[in-house]
């Protein structure tokens, strides 16, 4: 049975309980915390231990599932957006059903870097609208520590370890839908500027082009989202974008032209950059400190590895 739309329901997050600040760093690298804060606005950041993407994902999404009034039951969707999943084969979104307790749910893990929470949102509202699913729950989670080499200054100071997860319902008969319609697209030929690759990878960046790219051709991507959910850039109560660097972010504010009143949070300064977790981090930390009012429009924009990019509306749950 095919649904008019869908909405976030509910959020929760998970952060390993490690900080390591950029004091921490600049006692191993050729750093300091003054240049980091002051080139992408990082102070400190997580980083797993034993923990990996699937027990950090499955963390993630029971809270939210607690969150929701939902049970286990009642989930027939799982998806799981990350870059870093170390075990390829079964994949982190099958783990978390099991974990879980979820009977025979599609299942399956989704890789569009940091943009991949929004991709994940956009298929699984796409899924619930064709009637293949109900109840989803999505889910961005990351272990860049496994990936990041730690003794180059370029990358080490950027990446954080967390996970984010939202349940997704159908609306009711009448209600109006919470989530809008997703704007996706890429940039491939510039795909070799962010790259993990090889059987033993580390993150590799060439962050100037990432960040021309990043502050002059997104805004105007943020710009048709709204457009295509009916709502002026003005109405947003808030935005998240994806935490890659304070100053990417005031970039495409700016650009944006968005007010003071319009929330917009800057978990990276304590979480660091933490791809496809990023902005289900940010969101469900917002919700859960309700800082922004339930129903209001907020602006979810993921960018990253690929050049990929996605972004939707919703209404705050």
């Amino acid at each position: 049975m095919t649904a008019a739309g869908s909405r976030i329901v509910a959020m929760g997050h998970y952060q390993p309980s490690r900080v390591v600040t950029n004091n921490d760093l600049a006692s191993t690298i050729d750093t300091n915390d003054e240049w980091i804060r002051d080139r992408v606005g990082i102070a400190e950041r997580r980083i797993a231990g034993a923990e990996t993407v699937a027990d950090m994902a499955t963390y993630a999404a029971e809270k939210a599932l607690a969150n929701s009034g939902l049970t286990a039951a009642d989930i027939d969707l799982v998806t799981v957006a990350t870059c870093t999943s170390i075990d390829r084969c079964p994949n982190v979104a099958t783990r978390v059903a099991a974990r879980l307790g979820i009977a025979a749910p599609a299942a399956f893990d989704l890789n569009t870097a940091c943009s991949g929470f929004s991709y994940a949102v956009g298929t699984a509202d796409h899924a619930i609208r064709a009637g293949a699913a109900h109840n989803a729950l999505v889910i961005g989670a990351e272990k860049l520590s496994d990936v990041t080499d730690w003794t180059d200054r370029k990358t080490a100071v950027l990446f954080g370890d967390a996970a984010g997860a939202a349940v997704i319902s159908a609306v009711a008969d009448g209600e109006e839908a919470g989530i809008g319609p997703v704007l996706w697209g890429s940039a491939p030929d510039k795909g070799d500027v962010l790259k993990i690759e090889g059987w033993q990878p580390y993150i590799e960046q060439d962050g100037q082009v990432v960040f021309r790219w990043a502050t002059t051709a997104l805004a105007p991507f943020a710009r048709q989202t709204c457009e295509k959910a009916g709502i002026d850039v003005s109405e947003l109560a808030a935005f998240v974008p994806h935490q890659a660097n304070a100053r990417i972010i005031d970039g495409i504010v700016k650009r944006l032209g968005l007010g003071p009143n319009v929330v917009v949070p800057k978990d990276l300064v304590m979480s660091g950059n933490t791809s496809a977790a990023s902005i289900p981090l940010a969101l469900s930390k917002l919700v859960e400190r309700r800082e922004v009012p339930s129903g209001a429009p907020v602006l979810l924009f993921g960018f990253g590895g690929g050049l990929t990019y996605a972004g939707q509306v919703v209404r705050c749950p």
